[in-house]
């Protein structure tokens, strides 16, 4: 996939159950990951089952994505309302950096852009309008 713009839903620690709800009513299985897999948390850490990515893919076109907020992960944690994020996925890496680069002028950037554990290179920002954005560049020469 070149590139695609999907929304990425947070939740206070409920994401399980509201994929899973929206899975029967979409028709789609929802696949998770939780933060212990990813050894993103201290063993023994309560948040260890919490979801740090999940995705509910009903189409090619109809993708949905999700997280749950856990304490740490957000400075003003989780906030009903503001739990939509903008997430610009694909393996075109010339016009995903770019994206990222103007995308995030004037906002501010509260993960630079670079190879993550699961291998991606991804970073986030929130724009200078306020909406929070992740770009998540998939199969580039950096992994």
């Amino acid at each position: 996939m070149p590139a695609a713009l999907h929304p990425y839903l947070n939740f206070a620690g409920n994401s399980r159950e509201a994929f899973e709800f929206y899975g029967r009513c979409l028709g789609a299985i929802p696949n998770f990951a939780t933060f212990g897999e990813f050894q993103a948390v201290p063993e023994g850490d309560p948040s260890a089952d919490k979801i740090m990515h999940g995705s509910l893919e009903v189409t090619d076109l109809i993708r949905l994505y999700v997280s749950d907020v856990i304490e740490g992960m957000s400075p003003e944690g989780f906030v009903q309302g503001n739990n939509v994020t903008l997430s610009l996925m694909g393996d075109d890496e010339t016009l995903l950096r770019s994206a990222y680069e103007k995308l995030s002028e004037g906002g501010t950037i509260t993960m630079p852009l670079e190879k993550q554990m699961w291998g991606d290179v991804y970073g986030s920002f929130t724009d200078r309008f306020g909406i929070v954005w992740q770009v998540n560049i998939s199969g580039t020469e950096e992994n």
